[in-house]
């Protein structure tokens, strides 16, 4: 095969991507816009993941003073000439991640059934869009308040611990908390060992191959990730002391501190970093297909075969 012809049927997909993306707007434009909104979600979740990784990597080897979590990472984009213009671009993608997270867990978008599974997967579903929503609105305010970036993410997360202590019962759900936190981290872990993340993925089995050992490694690191932030957090609950709730980039940073803390924080950066890199993979070969949660019908043949199987990889990603 000659060198144009190769590029010409590399291009291929690539065409066929856009070509299919056209008569969906064609057909359907408010799913079309869901989907689209969707995976522009999936990249932003990936550039959040992979700024905490590549700035908790530099922390490991040294250059860099200490490990940040999303908000602190995040931060650190204003000092760039492009920083505002990527913050907005990343708080819309989130927007429409939690977006399309709403259609997953209230309108049954992956068709999951109604199943004790299937529910504890959509609540899973609607907690990550609560997240990645409340991530986008504090984005928009970083924007707003660029000329005021002296808070830390320790002093936020424990002003906010300090106010849920205030409530009635507080302590207690704190440490709800953080129990809570760290069973996501061991479930993330498990998920890791065991789950077959290729079949949410439609796309050629050598993708799928190097992709699914990607998401094993993404998931374990965030895993390990999560297990310093319960740690804190249940400590927090348990003394009835909000300073010591900690923010993902503290945690890690007491990680970071801990005799042989370096290794240990390169691993769990390096896999965040594939976390981040297999949010681009789903943004391109997942399928998402969310005209029966929309309500909204499409022209006959437009809808192609491409709608995820009902799986217990639909669980919370």
């Amino acid at each position: 095969m000659t060198g144009e012809a190769a590029a010409t049927a590399a291009a291929l997909p690539r065409i066929r991507v856009f070509a299919r993306l056209r008569r969906r707007f064609a057909a359907a434009p408010w799913a079309a816009t869901a989907e689209m909104a969707a995976r522009l979600g999936y990249v932003a979740r990936g550039v959040v993941y992979l700024s905490i990784g590549a700035i908790a990597l530099l922390a490991a080897i040294g250059l860099a003073p200490h490990p940040h979590g999303a908000i602190g990472a995040l931060k650190a984009w204003a000092r760039w000439p492009l920083g505002v213009v990527l913050l907005w671009l990343t708080g819309l993608g989130l927007y429409g991640f939690a977006g399309w997270r709403a259609l997953q867990a209230v309108f049954d978008a992956d068709n999951q059934g109604s199943g004790p599974k299937a529910l504890a997967s959509r609540l899973g579903q609607a907690l990550s869009g609560v997240i990645y929503g409340s991530l986008a609105v504090s984005i928009f305010g970083i924007i707003d308040t660029l000329h005021d970036l002296r808070h830390a993410e320790l002093e936020k997360t424990s002003e906010r611990v300090a106010k849920v202590m205030t409530w009635p019962l507080g302590p207690k759900l704190v440490i709800l908390l953080g129990l809570f936190i760290l069973a996501c981290g061991v479930g993330n872990a498990v998920r890791a060992i065991f789950d077959n993340f290729g079949s949410t993925l439609k796309c050629q089995p050598k993708v799928t191959s190097w992709a699914c050992w990607l998401a094993r490694v993404g998931y374990f690191g965030r895993g390990l990730a999560m297990l310093p932030v319960g740690f804190f957090m249940l400590r927090a609950g348990w003394h009835e002391r909000a300073a010591e709730a900690r923010g993902v980039g503290s945690a890690l940073g007491a990680l970071h501190a801990q005799t042989f803390g370096d290794a240990v924080l390169a691993l769990v950066a390096l896999g965040v970093v594939a976390f981040g890199v297999f949010a681009f993979v789903e943004a391109w070969y997942r399928p998402i297909r969310p005209e029966a949660a929309l309500r909204q019908g499409e022209a006959p043949g437009a809808i192609e075969k491409d709608r995820a199987p009902r799986s217990s990889a639909h669980r919370t990603v």
